[in-house]
């Protein structure tokens, strides 16, 4: 393997969802050309020869039935801070994790899903089946009145020179001035950014007749998004994970679409020039 840089990382727990994430994960290598590594995490030293063995023998599975080469880690430790260790330590460009919705988006391979993808620093795309085809032409960017917004446009940019999607950005008007005057602001410096990179983009404002989760779903169907991009929380405390942040919604969604979700960085908005 490269070193280690920069691969796409699967959190692998041999299971059916984690097999269709992998499916996802050679789909994204082709367009990134790097490396697929699959993470699985033990509890105790005693498990990590059989992880091993159950591993290469996925990757010899791969090799033969896709003509790929794949490698795999097996890291004694949890969840919660080894996934993120290891994004750190590979520099990911990506990881990949599979769930069953709402139902079972508590479980990461375990529990508690989205306190694990709040502790990366690289995207984290959640799924919840195969992928249907092997192209990437619509991808679906809510905007609201959050600062951290303005981050999106950089991943928006990655994503551009990867696939050459069009982009959909969408909002929900809001009464309060103050709100209303920073969605604007977002608006403008997202499409001025797209603009000026050569990314096509469309901006859609939404009907504000149902919340704005629905409306955003309801409208990743309408386009035939093949991903939605959204922004964790800032800042996200336990109860969210307990009652839903709207990311969580969204990410469960009942249409099965592909979520990428991205956690607020400070570097990324300097590097992206947003003041």
């Amino acid at each position: 393997m490269s070193d280690y840089i920069k691969p796409i990382l699967v959190t692998w727990d041999f299971s059916e969802k984690a097999e269709e994430a992998l499916l996802h994960a050679l789909v994204y290598s082709d367009f990134t050309k790097v490396d697929v590594v699959l993470l699985n995490i033990v509890k105790k030293d005693k498990e990590v020869d059989d992880a091993v063995k159950k591993i290469e023998a996925k990757i010899d599975e791969v090799k033969a039935k896709h003509g790929k080469t794949i490698f795999g880690m097996v890291k004694v430790g949890n969840i919660f801070t080894t996934i993120s260790d290891v994004i750190k330590e590979t520099e990911a460009t990506m990881s990949i994790m599979g769930t069953h919705g709402m139902k079972g988006f508590q479980k990461v391979t375990g529990s508690w899903a989205l306190k694990v993808i709040a502790g990366s620093t690289s995207p984290f795309i959640v799924i919840q089946e195969a992928p249907t085809n092997h192209e990437v032409r619509d991808i679906v960017i809510p905007i609201d009145f959050r600062a951290e917004n303005k981050e999106k446009v950089i991943w928006a940019n990655f994503l551009h020179k990867l696939f050459h999607a069009k982009f959909h950005l969408c909002y929900s008007d809001t009464k309060d001035k103050i709100s209303k005057k920073r969605l604007l602001s977002n608006i403008k410096v997202t499409s001025e950014y797209m603009h000026g990179k050569g990314i096509n983009y469309e901006l859609k404002k939404l009907d504000g007749k149902e919340n704005s989760v629905t409306e955003v779903l309801n409208f990743s169907k309408e386009v035939n998004a093949a991903l939605i991009l959204v922004l964790t929380t800032k800042n996200i405390k336990a109860v969210d994970y307990m009652m839903g942040a709207d990311e969580q919604k969204i990410i469960a969604n009942e249409e099965k679409i592909p979520v990428m979700c991205i956690n607020p960085r400070t570097d990324i908005r300097k590097l992206g020039g947003f003041s």
